[in-house]
């Protein structure tokens, strides 16, 4: 009961070291960096705004097409909009699961979340990869050994835990006692149905390999986003090792203790460049203008299509009703 109390302030921990960032470092100081911001890199980087949503919604929709998923392009474009605003809503972008709700209309909710469950598989061991690999040829002079342990620990983890639930006779045998004893018997055909489902048309290894390179290139687009606001506040550093820190950035920014990574995202970049001599309020300003570029401008781009949806489904259930 304690537990659940204090799992609800989770999200807020990451928000209180985000205000705490702010006034920490000065937020006079902070307004200043981002107002001599260099128009020319900060230009650069908008223009890599479509690039990035087009790279984060191909990365799905391939993985769709391999399921069998009959979605067009451009809605699938939306759709990932659509989630991206939940997932900047929730801890972990756990709210982008919102996709499968969407995906309805071309299939199963079954398949519409393992869609979703592949897609993070896929994307987090990208990023491990990333981390690792440019950790361990870049950043080996200046990172602990005890992080590179950590990174390549979890990796392994996540890797044997795909291995283990992609085979459709080994989940079965591992949650038939969740099925057992946890579910509801009214519950249990459904549950069944959606287990079945999950399952149905999964992609080939090869398929899957293909997706992880989209992965890769999509964080690179993202990172390279990144970067140009970086050069905009004229922080110098190297695009190599630019790119080998932000992904343990964004990897410790998967902690479900915020939301979309807020305040735990900025204070690692500040401890991760700061071993480069790069200032904590270039570093804090440069994630402030990313966040706003990549999530809050999209976000409230696709908004109005949220609430038109959404007076669709109250006028739909109000006919129902009658």
């Amino acid at each position: 009961m304690i537990w659940k109390k204090i799992k609800r302030y989770f999200p807020f921990i990451g928000i209180a070291l985000f205000v705490y960032l702010l006034f920490r470092l000065n937020i006079v100081e902070i307004f200043r960096q981002i107002s001599g911001i260099d128009k020319f890199y900060l230009i650069i980087a908008l223009l890599f705004v479509p690039l990035f949503l087009l790279s984060q919604t191909f990365k799905w929709y391939f993985l769709a097409r391999k399921q069998k998923i009959p979605i067009p392009f451009w809605k699938s474009f939306k759709i990932n909009l659509i989630s991206d605003f939940y997932g900047l809503v929730t801890p972990s972008k756990l709210g982008a699961a919102i996709r499968a709700e969407y995906l309805k209309k071309y299939t199963s909710v079954g398949k519409g979340l393992s869609n979703f469950v592949l897609d993070k598989v896929l994307d987090l061991s990208s990023l491990f990869f990333l981390a690792i690999v440019l950790g361990f040829f870049v950043l080996r002079d200046k990172l602990d050994a005890i992080i590179m342990n950590y990174l390549l620990m979890f990796f392994l983890i996540l890797i044997l835990c795909f291995i283990i639930f992609y085979n459709k006779k080994r989940s079965k045998f591992l949650l038939k006692i969740i099925h057992k004893k946890l579910i509801p018997k009214k519950m249990k055909e459904k549950a069944r149905v959606a287990f079945d489902s999950f399952y149905e048309d999964l992609p080939k290894k090869r398929s899957l390999a293909s997706v992880f390179v989209i992965n890769l290139t999509a964080w690179i687009v993202n990172y390279t986003l990144v970067y140009f606001v970086a050069l905009s506040l004229n922080m110098e550093i190297k695009f190599i090792y630019f790119v080998a820190i932000y992904p343990i950035a964004t990897l410790v920014a998967q902690i479900p203790i915020t939301i979309s990574g807020i305040g735990i995202r900025e204070a690692t970049l500040i401890g991760l460049l700061g071993l480069f001599g790069i200032d904590a309020v270039k570093v804090f300003s440069m994630s402030l203008i990313g966040l706003f570029i990549m999530a809050v401008i999209p976000s409230l781009f696709i908004l109005p299509f949220i609430l038109k949806e959404r007076n669709k489904d109250e006028i739909h259930k109000i006919k129902e009703s009658r």
